[in-house]
């Protein structure tokens, strides 16, 4: 079976650091690891070298005919946002959109998307900080500038560097399951996962406190033991903070509330229960913490957009990830 076209564009002045967000998931062999392998080609919208706005050139040894089989077309930034998207970029892009190809706008890539026609009517996500300017130059586009991605099952945007990488991740991990989403992640160094609705623009702790290394012994024990109950108070309490102070700083530290936090935790686990094991829904359930296999199914429809029962046939140990 060949393996995944992964088509990322390129262009003058483009940022190294965007460029690199999706060469970094997908332009690495990692099969020895027992990961899948993309065939990652560097469009431009004329072949030869790009000049990058570090003064690095970059090879583009493809032009835009380089979407035509693509699985997976990626636009990681974008340049000037008054200006007319080029005629041929526009065309590339709704085509390999017709084909069937993935397209992912990362950052300031929703722009050119967006210029595509390929959003209207729906939701998207770029950075926080052009959150308004894209909503002025295609009001019918809703856009989110709090969220990190929006998947829209066949395109998919995001917010900045960091959350590109949470985007590309959330690809992987939507084709190829969550044992190979986390086993990529710990790989390249990332956190494992992200869910698209968590917040932007978050605040980090700047020292270590003691309660702040409470916190995080807390969040730590709950993971451990997903299969229990865990309520605000309780944790709160191992925090050693009240209630108010304990939410307000998980809001602040995590970008999400602690019960939706604590769901995509469990669902999580749950994935990894149905992809490595046989185990029956009943007990898949009961270990995620979600009492029974009703609610389980429940809440994986929500996040996932399936079934337990089908996620299992489509990503259970006797799937290849080659």
């Amino acid at each position: 079976m060949a393996d995944p076209i992964v088509a990322v564009l390129a262009f003058d002045t483009i940022s190294p650091f965007h460029l690199s967000v999706p060469c970094l998931v997908f332009g690495t062999d990692r099969t020895p690891l027992g990961l899948p392998r993309f065939d990652l080609r560097i469009c431009a919208i004329e072949t030869g070298p790009v000049h990058t706005d570090a003064g690095l050139t970059v090879a583009a040894p493809y032009g835009l005919d380089g979407f035509e089989e693509a699985d997976i077309v990626i636009v990681p930034s974008w340049t000037d946002l008054e200006a007319p998207v080029p005629a041929a970029l526009v065309e590339a892009l709704q085509r390999a959109h017709r084909n069937g190809a993935l397209i992912v706008g990362l950052c300031l890539g929703t722009f050119a998307i967006a210029a595509a026609g390929l959003l209207a009517g729906r939701r998207a996500a770029t950075h926080w900080a052009y959150a308004d300017r894209l909503q002025a130059l295609h009001p019918d586009i809703t856009v989110d500038a709090e969220v990190l991605y929006i998947d829209n099952g066949d395109i998919v945007t995001s917010a900045g560097v960091a959350a590109g990488l949470d985007c590309c991740l959330h690809i992987v991990r939507g084709r190829y399951g969550a044992e190979a989403a986390l086993r990529l992640a710990r790989h390249i160094v990332l956190s494992p996962h992200r869910q698209g609705g968590q917040a932007q623009f978050i605040e980090r702790p700047v020292a270590k406190t003691a309660s702040t290394d409470r916190f995080t012994q807390a969040l730590d024990t709950v993971r451990a033991s997903l299969g229990e109950a865990h309520s605000l108070d309780r944790v709160a309490d191992a925090a050693g903070l009240t209630r108010r102070t304990f939410t307000r700083r998980f809001q602040n530290s995590i970008g999400t509330s602690f019960g939706d936090w604590l769901t995509d935790q469990r669902v999580e686990l749950a994935q990894r229960l149905l992809e490595a094991t046989d185990k029956s829904m009943d007990v898949v359930a009961f270990e995620a913490g979600f009492g029974s296999a009703t609610s389980l199914r429940q809440h994986f429809a929500a996040r996932i957009r399936t079934s337990p029962a089908q996620y299992r046939r489509e990503f259970s140990k006797g799937v290849s990830l080659a």
